[in-house]
């Protein structure tokens, strides 16, 4: 069985063992220990899934997220989107698909990036799944902001 370009991860009964396996792959094919490993996500550029016709070299597409307390603002050419003030009316908009990868634990940065929780359900608490890396807007924008906002990825509108 082959895995889809873009993997609907909201539709897995465990979506953690599958990012797991991100990490475990990215290990085995370096040689590191799992241990020392962690996951970099990059939301893409793309509005929609379909626009993505291969498989990523590394890592994984994925889509099926939803911002609460946030709204997205599309990035352009090779610029990456950022996080933005919700949208009136707007309660749950779509993350666009994002690329998750394995990294080295020492190699992850956090300079413009808000470290937002994602859970299965609006519930939050015991629906947590991991931790994703989204981009702010600039270097000078303090991610404290989206932690007072209590800004979260979930993976169902419920």
């Amino acid at each position: 069985m082959e895995t889809p370009v873009c993997l609907w991860i909201s539709g897995l009964f465990n979506p953690m063992s599958f990012l797991t396996a991100i990490m475990q792959v990215t290990a085995r094919e370096n040689g590191l220990p799992l241990d020392d490993m962690c996951l970099k996500t990059d939301v893409l550029n793309v509005k929609d899934k379909t626009e993505l016709t291969a498989n990523a070299e590394n890592g994984a597409y994925v889509h099926g997220f939803f911002l609460e307390g946030a709204g997205w603002e599309q990035g352009r050419g090779d610029e990456q989107g950022y996080l933005t003030q919700m949208v009136l009316k707007e309660l749950h908009p779509v993350l666009p698909p994002m690329h998750v990868t394995a990294i080295r634990s020492q190699e992850k940065s956090s300079v413009a990036l808000y470290e937002c929780p994602v859970y299965v359900t609006s519930m939050r608490g015991p629906t947590y799944v991991f931790t994703a890396w989204l981009q702010l807007e600039s270097d000078e924008f303090d991610p404290r902001i989206w932690i007072l906002a209590g800004v979260a990825l979930i993976m169902s509108e419920d």
